[in-house]
């Protein structure tokens, strides 16, 4: 048997209390928040296509658009069904499809709108969404919809790549600490930092083309994953592992005794 001292000569396992209580708080913050995302996610994202729950169209939909269609329509029939009655949305998707006049607003599509949506989609709301009060609003997103724009892509983008990317950082550097063999604990703490960026890589593309909607979704599940390891696995060896001065392992690298 070898031995190999953890990054600092101890293992998680080997924590003071309070220390392994902070590691624990935030990991579980952490996880938590995740999930919280994932919810997001999904609410966000769901019924672009039409259809209930989320699918990789939906995903395509987001970035890439639904080019046979109007944003208003594609909002309407996705995640902004719920505020409207089935006689409502067929009445606008009609409007939209018959080219989207004036008169027709003034008459029928306004009433609907002030009735179901103003609360968010106006000046007075203050929300940052389509102005829904006037036709020049509305006309604004009765065009054709192409997805995201990029200006929206490189803001949300820049953001996820600092704070997904510090948040990784910190569930690596406590995981770093646990008694594993090499090969599997480098392929943890570096496969995060690959899916982020191949998953936001994947958002420009799939702006592009919408094929690579599928790989926005396997990229965000393997970071998804790999997170879930790491807290795991830390977590575990935090509480339940055995408590080794030193991590042994047999010769050649091989699993870790701990």
């Amino acid at each position: 048997m070898t031995t190999r001292p953890s990054p600092d000569g101890h293992w998680l396992s080997e924590r003071d209390f309070s220390e392994r209580l902070l590691y624990s708080g935030f990991l579980l913050l952490v996880g938590v928040g995740y999930l919280m995302a994932l919810i997001l996610l999904y609410y966000t994202h769901q019924g672009h296509d039409g259809k209930p729950g989320l699918s990789v169209e939906d995903i395509a939909y987001s970035y890439h658009g639904n080019r046979s269609g109007t944003r208003l329509e594609a909002a309407i029939r996705g995640p902004m069904s719920a505020y409207l009655g089935s006689e409502e949305r067929q009445e606008i998707v009609a409007w939209l499809s018959d080219g989207a006049s004036e008169g027709a607003f003034a008459a029928k599509i306004e009433p609907i709108l002030k009735k179901n949506c103003l609360m968010c989609h106006s000046k007075k709301a203050g929300l940052g969404l389509p102005d829904f009060s006037t036709y020049d609003g509305v006309r604004q997103v009765a065009d054709v919809d192409t997805g995201m724009s990029l200006m929206s892509l490189v803001r949300v983008s820049h953001i996820h790549l600092f704070g997904i990317g510090l948040i990784v950082f910190a569930v690596g550097m406590i995981f770093r600490l646990s008694c594993l063999g090499s090969g599997i604990k480098n392929t943890l703490v570096v496969t995060p930092f690959a899916a982020v960026f191949v998953d936001i890589a994947a958002w420009f593309l799939t702006k592009w083309d919408y094929h690579y909607a599928l790989v926005v979704v396997i990229a965000g599940a393997v970071l998804g994953l790999s997170l879930a390891a790491q807290i795991f696995i830390s977590l575990y060896q935090m509480w339940l592992g055995r408590r080794p001065s030193q991590c042994s392992l047999p010769p050649r690298g091989g699993a870790p005794d701990c």
